[in-house]
């Protein structure tokens, strides 16, 4: 993130028009929406989709986990979001064809285990980047997977991966980035000047119960990240 720019703010796990509109009054830049993602509680189906977008002040990106390429076709042509965020572990081959077939932006998560760096393959996860470049994401987003569970959960962890590694793979990125992954208020200073992303993207961080949007939580954020710029 270039110096003197305001660091960008999605605030994910967005459950209803009411919350787009408290995240737009806080300064938030985008509203992110969960659609049928059957491991989150804050999903939303794709008729309550639509109605959050277009009720919503700011752009609506779209997250989906492990769809088919016309499932996502079909989602952006119901919801006409701003952006899709692919949360899975889609290839670049769909990427690839999802930038012929959808006239909005592609976002495509990034995982890196949470803890130390010694956890992370990092030539990986540098080939994993220039691969989605190259297919023609839009922007990558950092999330945190947490391998110590028995099954490996993929992002909404609410954990912290070494935010030092992060900002030297951020810095060398290919394509703007994005971070997630146990921010919230009192930390979101400190990540940014830290990694220096192009944007911040939380939820949990900024809930009053799990989704439902704190007002005061998002103007505290909104705050801390004003002073960063």
């Amino acid at each position: 993130m270039p110096k003197n720019t305001r660091c960008r703010v999605k605030i994910c796990g967005i459950t209803s028009v009411h919350d787009a509109q408290l995240a737009a009054d806080a300064g938030a830049d985008y509203a992110g929406v969960l659609v049928d993602v059957a491991a989150s509680e804050r999903s939303r189906s794709t008729a309550q989709a639509v109605e959050i977008a277009k009720g919503s002040p700011i752009p609506t990106v779209l997250l989906l986990y492990n769809r088919t390429t016309a499932d996502i076709c079909d989602a952006v042509a119901q919801i006409n979001p701003f952006a899709v965020q692919l949360l899975a572990q889609e290839p670049p081959q769909q990427v690839e064809t999802l930038k012929r077939e959808v006239q909005c932006q592609l976002w495509k998560s990034v995982y890196l285990p949470a803890g130390s760096r010694e956890n992370v393959d990092v030539r990986a996860v540098r080939a994993e980047m220039d691969a989605y470049r190259d297919a023609g994401a839009d922007f990558l987003l950092f999330d945190t997977v947490d391998m110590s569970l028995e099954k490996p959960r993929y992002g909404g962890t609410g954990k912290t991966c070494d935010w030092h590694l992060a900002g030297e793979l951020i810095a060398e990125s290919p394509l703007p980035v994005f971070f997630a992954g146990g921010i919230r208020p009192e930390n979101v200073r400190a990540a940014i000047e830290t990694m220096r992303p192009h944007g911040i993207d939380l939820c949990s961080g900024v809930e009053a119960s799990k989704g439902i949007k704190d007002e005061r939580k998002l103007a505290q954020l909104m705050g801390e990240v004003q002073k960063t710029s």
